[in-house]
């Protein structure tokens, strides 16, 4: 079983930037084909940001191309997003999701870290 921790969510103001890490541990951590993030805010679906796979393959919604980019290194099985030109409607909970060659949805989720963009 894999285990999800992410980091680095906080309040910052409109056009800032932050950076959002996320650990995978456990049995089968060392191996993750897909790992991304996606988003959920209040009275809102849930919404992919941005995945990218073990050969560093990304990819992203259109909300946030050109304003976030995602990264792993597979040595240390992580998984970043770095988002930049922040709006308040980037304001969610993020969480990583992480999963295994042929899973058509990834199988593992963090507990999520919240990202609040105001002034």
């Amino acid at each position: 079983q894999v285990q999800l921790v992410e980091s680095g969510g906080g309040l910052v103001q409109p056009g800032g930037s932050l950076r959002l890490s996320c650990i995978a541990s456990g049995s089968g951590a060392n191996n993750l084909y897909r790992m991304g993030w996606h988003r959920q805010a209040p009275g809102r679906q849930r919404e992919p940001v941005a995945g990218i796979l073990r050969d560093g393959t990304a990819g992203y919604a259109d909300s946030v191309k050109g304003r976030f980019t995602i990264s792993r290194d597979n040595a240390k099985n992580a998984v970043y997003l770095e988002m930049n030109g922040l709006k308040p409607e980037d304001t969610a909970v993020y969480y990583c999701n992480a999963g295994h060659s042929g899973e058509p949805i990834p199988r593992y989720s963090g507990q999520g870290t919240q990202v609040t963009v105001s002034s």
